[in-house]
């Protein structure tokens, strides 16, 4: 007699609530299943099953998985995670019994089975036992966006999908940088929803969509929606951008804003949702290429040493009501933009321009975290560029650094203009520091010309020096070492030896 073979699982995806956007092979595979397994809460009363009614046959053995709690109350000794753990492992028991026994279970799932699904706890505990197959639904995001009839995302837009229960800081994070952004698990979750839509600039954009496709469907816009009211199977939209109306609001400003020294990895959430919701970008013009373009943004390019004509061509700008970012290098208030800007909206006419400073990396800490911690204890940064400050003040401040064994972070070294300012100030530090001292040299980091070189201050080349370098000269105390893996490392212990 041959082995009894095992029966078959489905997870079967039912789409969001309207049962005629239920799939073909989903009403096949019901149609076939010896077993139906569904969840509910305790009150007995499943969506799920609802959705699927027309297709059960009296003969359908059905299984009931009721959740022992429905929020994170409970008295179970393991807390709510112990709960929900004994309860999947009960439910995919009595499944794994049916299937021993050769019946084929479909497990109904709103939405589809592997989205925020209950069938993928299931899944994970039966998959690799049996056969099984996963029948893709229509999401609760996908029904959403049609009901509001609003494009989700278009051309190179990323479409970001949250749970509600994330704590509120995070939530804040990722909604200023999303392009679009679907919000689910409301319920008691929507005052912090709501609030870090706010904060993070997106409330006037976002709608609420409540059980789409659904007999009690229910949209508006998100910020007119009463908190008392949201019930769990509901979500927060942001559309797409592309068409979204920008500029003329009669509310503009001047956000400065550090794009760190290169690349998008280096670019913070805050400054990713800042530049996408200007209506105007202004910057030097290496600079801003590094921006992704954007439809309805206007850009405006320049040349690097307009500093003061670029500020105020920003806050006429914000002045006509538009939203204007000013962006920088590295952190724009260090030897960058957000002096220039400050220094002109402090003057008429431009008092009354709200100007915002979004801080960035600096090229400092992103070459110091590439070779350690050189700039572990105190430290002084100085730019060695004589074009709005004479060389005798840079000379001067470098003495006092020097004498106050500081390690050195050196901005705006060299240039084709200025090729021996390196050489003097090597001069001057080596008056207080030994040639042995580490000297970090850091081009172009995070670019794709990136290079890091470890030297002694005796043996500091200018020729290696570009404006594109960032020179760390380390103290007395800054150690280097080469670790096991072959790297040479830096750093400056943070306890300094008494006198």
């Amino acid at each position: 007699m041959s082995e009894q073979q095992t029966g078959r699982l489905y997870g079967v995806g039912l789409g969001p609530g309207d049962p005629s956007l239920m799939t073909v092979r989903a009403v096949e595979v019901i149609a076939e299943a010896d077993v139906i397994a569904y969840h509910s809460a305790r009150h007995g009363r499943s969506i799920a099953r609802s959705i699927a009614e027309r297709h059960l046959r009296p003969d359908h053995i059905e299984e009931r998985l009721v959740y022992p709690v429905t929020t994170e109350s409970t008295d179970h000794p393991g807390g709510y995670r112990g709960a929900m753990e004994e309860f999947y492992a009960d439910a995919a028991a009595r499944l794994a019994a049916h299937l021993d026994a050769g019946r084929t279970v479909a497990v109904l799932a709103e939405g589809d089975p592997l989205f925020y699904g209950s069938y993928m706890h299931m899944h994970k505990r039966l998959a690799d036992r049996y056969p099984t197959e996963v029948v893709p639904g229509v999401t609760s995001v996908s029904a959403a966006a049609a009901r509001l009839g609003a494009p989700l995302v278009e051309g190179e837009e990323v479409l970001t999908v949250l749970p509600g229960t994330l704590p509120e800081e995070e939530l804040t994070a990722r909604l200023a940088t999303a392009d679009a952004a679907a919000v689910m698990k409301l319920g008691r979750t929507f005052p912090a929803v709501r609030r870090a839509l706010e904060r993070s600039g997106r409330l006037a954009d976002a709608r609420y969509v409540e059980r789409a496709t659904m007999n009690a469907e229910r949209t508006a816009p998100l910020a007119e929606v009463d908190p008392e009211s949201v019930p769990y199977f509901s979500m927060a939209v942001l559309p797409s951008r592309v068409d979204a109306p920008r500029g003329a609001s009669g509310a503009g400003e001047v956000v400065v804003i550090g794009l760190g020294p290169a690349g998008p990895l280096w670019l913070t959430p805050e400054a990713r949702g800042e530049l996408a919701a200007a209506d105007d970008l202004v910057g030097y013009t290496t600079y801003l290429d590094r921006v992704p373009e954007r439809p309805g943004q206007r850009r405006h390019s320049s040349d690097n040493k307009v500093e003061a004509v670029r500020a105020e061509f920003a806050l006429d700008l914000a002045r006509r009501g538009r939203r204007v970012a000013v962006v920088s290098s590295g952190d724009p208030g260090v030897f960058a933009m957000a002096t220039a800007v400050l220094e002109a909206a402090c003057e008429d006419p431009y008092r009354e321009i709200p100007v915002r400073i979004v801080p960035g990396m600096t090229a400092a800490h992103a070459a110091a975290a590439r070779v350690g911690a050189p700039l572990g204890h105190d430290y002084a940064v100085i730019s060695l560029s004589d074009r709005l400050k004479p060389w005798e003040v840079i000379a001067e401040r470098l003495r006092a650094a020097a004498a106050a064994d500081l390690v050195l972070a050196l901005y705006n070294p060299g240039s084709r203009s200025r090729v021996w300012q390196v050489g003097k100030a090597r001069e001057l530090l080596l008056e207080h520091r030994a040639p042995d001292t580490p000297v970090v040299l850091g081009r172009d980091i995070g670019g794709p010309g990136e290079r890091v070189r470890i030297v002694r201050l005796a043996d500091l080349d200018p020729a290696q020096v570009d404006m594109r370098t960032i020179i760390l000269v380390g103290s007395s105390q800054t150690r280097t070492a080469r670790r096991g893996d072959g790297t040479e490392v830096v750093w400056t212990p943070r306890r300094y030896p008494e006198a």
